[in-house]
């Protein structure tokens, strides 16, 4: 069971005390009858409920697009610097959700945060060989044998042999496309590394096929669609 303005607020529709304000202009209803109390408790999952004349579509599980700027940590709190999550508006952050994988401090891109831990779980699986494009610009232009070496699979420091990547240099061979099925720590930098390089910027510009929306400034979120909800779920069976 759960509040009415809760629920409300959940699914991003107003704030608890907007929806409070517009139950009493009869702007609310539950199963065709409309309640004036916001706090009257319902069942999601059963009840229906109306929002300023649209049937509230309830979902379980909440799925958001995050275009992650430099300076934030992917974890839902740390001591020394901010949380991704608290780039989100407080009615999500009371939703658990907590990112799809990680990027860098200094990484900056797209991010997905969820509170479907059966979904992340399976995404963050190596079995799955879920893909991450990323964009970087190197220090130093790459020699033109590193895109065979990527697919071959780039031998680490500490020996540790990288799955097949995918390189795509740009003209001037400094920067380009680096697309990834697996995600070890700092794997990008230390792939580049290997070169006596140093990345000097990197983004992440797609996650499991579903592209940054560019119409994202750095800070901002929105809810995926259900199309790539649905494209998500289809990456791992």
């Amino acid at each position: 069971m759960k509040r009415i303005d809760k629920f409300i607020s959940e699914c991003g529709l107003a704030t608890r005390k907007e929806t409070a304000q517009l139950a009493k202009r009869g702007q609310i209803s539950v199963n065709g009858e409309v309640v004036k109390d916001s706090s009257k408790h319902i069942d999601p999952e059963h009840d229906s409920v109306t929002f300023m004349g649209n049937v509230i579509e309830y979902r379980k599980f909440t799925y958001v697009m995050l275009n992650k700027p430099k300076g934030y940590v992917s974890a839902t709190e740390d001591s020394r610097f901010p949380p991704v999550t608290d780039l989100l508006p407080k009615e999500l952050r009371k939703m658990e959700l907590f990112p799809v994988g990680r990027l860098d401090k200094d990484t900056e891109g797209l991010m997905i945060l969820t509170n479907d831990g059966k979904l992340a779980h399976a995404l963050l699986s190596p079995k799955k060989h879920v893909s991450k494009v990323y964009y970087f610009v190197a220090k130093l232009p790459l020699p033109k044998e590193a895109v065979r070496a990527f697919e071959e699979g780039i031998v680490l420091a500490d020996g540790y042999v990288c799955k097949s990547a995918k390189l795509v240099l740009e003209d001037t061979g400094d920067r380009g496309y680096i697309t990834l099925t697996e995600g070890k720590y700092h794997q990008i930098k230390r792939m580049v590394a290997s070169f006596s390089n140093k990345v000097v910027e990197l983004s992440r510009v797609e996650f499991a096929t579903i592209p940054l929306d560019r119409g994202l400034k750095l800070g901002e979120w929105r809810y995926l669609t259900d199309s790539e909800i649905a494209l998500l779920k289809s990456r791992i069976g």
